[in-house]
């Protein structure tokens, strides 16, 4: 009898939320239980027919019956609070992208994993995630050296949402680039120490109101803090038209490359480099998730409780395939 295939949950719909229920389909050994939204349920068009739509209200209902729920609520507020509170109730996969606030949120996970017996996977996707891994292995192979980690060039979700803020902004979008002699300097084994502004540059295209001050505008952005006051910032300003024709995807990727030394006298150089190049953030984000959910299912059948990072989970627990399989193909 052919092994029962996992039941994956949804909670949000936005870009991430699409992005899991399509990844869902390309894996054979799972199926997608539902979706959970705040939102009416009948306002949602799936992708999948015949996937029920629930409210999120009503995901308790589901929790024998659901054997990962995957969160795709954003950092900023709503993983703060839905985490811990469907960790509680389910095996969790999210993408908790606030670097500084990690180790705290992941004690509250931690918490709620262990009190419910169950586990949660969190801070899943590429950056955090696998970029993590790679510094990671980076480091512990080339103890003596340093990591540089660049983004881009691609669409800052959360910087272009700052610019859409600012008084007289119709409407915008902002991509994070790498600073490309930056760049070559850390391939060529140079080990720069290199300044925030010197790593990456900041271009935003933006969509004005009728009649407002396009220089003033300019000039928040490029002087707002903890976004662009930091950076070399480029605005320009186009219609609303070619925005939706030009800037509509969402691309990003970026490297992270270990610069290490060895030898004794330390002067062998070695350069470990990983790249993304990504036509889709949130699609590929979210093929990342479901791959830890498998994890994170396996995990909870061998009986172990409490938050997991990338870090924590062993590559082979990943994948589809066995042990057996991997040892013949991949190794």
């Amino acid at each position: 009898m052919a092994d029962q295939k996992i039941r994956i949950g949804i909670v949000g719909y936005g870009n991430l939320g699409k992005g899991v229920e399509l990844a869902i389909r390309q894996n054979d050994d799972m199926e997608l239980f539902g979706v959970f939204t705040r939102r009416d349920p009948e306002q949602l068009q799936l992708a999948t027919d015949g996937i029920s739509k629930y409210r999120v209200e009503e995901a308790e209902t589901f929790k024998d019956q659901i054997d990962v729920m995957i969160l795709c609520g954003g950092s900023a507020t709503d993983l703060k609070e839905q985490g811990p509170q469907f960790a509680s109730l389910f095996n969790t996969v999210d993408s908790f992208d606030t670097h500084a606030k990690i180790p705290e949120y992941f004690e509250s996970m931690d918490h709620a994993a262990r009190e419910s017996g169950k586990v949660a996977a969190i801070s899943v996707g590429w950056d955090p995630g696998m970029f993590s891994i790679n510094r990671m292995y980076g480091e512990a192979v080339l103890p003596q050296g340093k990591t540089y980690t660049f983004w881009g060039k691609g669409v800052s979700q959360g910087h272009s949402d700052a610019i859409r803020r600012v008084k007289g902004v119709k409407n915008g979008i902002q991509y994070t680039i790498p600073v490309e002699a930056a760049v070559n300097r850390v391939r060529h084994g140079e080990d720069p120490e290199l300044s925030t502004r010197e790593k990456h540059l900041r271009e935003c295209f933006v969509v004005a109101e009728d009649g407002a001050d396009k220089a003033a505008i300019e000039q928040e952005i490029k002087n707002m803090p903890n976004y662009f006051s930091d950076y070399d910032t480029v605005v320009h300003f186009i219609t609303e038209d070619q925005l939706k024709a030009d800037h509509s995807a969402m691309p990003h990727g970026g490297f992270v490359i270990r610069s290490g030394k060895t030898g004794a006298q330390q002067d062998t150089k070695h350069i470990v480099e990983y790249s993304l190049k990504l036509e889709s953030n949130p699609e590929f984000t979210s093929s990342v998730l479901v791959a830890y959910a498998r994890a994170v299912y396996r995990l909870h059948k061998a009986g172990e409780s409490g938050a997991k990072t990338v870090l924590d989970i062993a590559p082979a627990m990943l994948s589809a395939k066995s042990g057996a399989q991997l040892r013949k193909e991949l190794l």
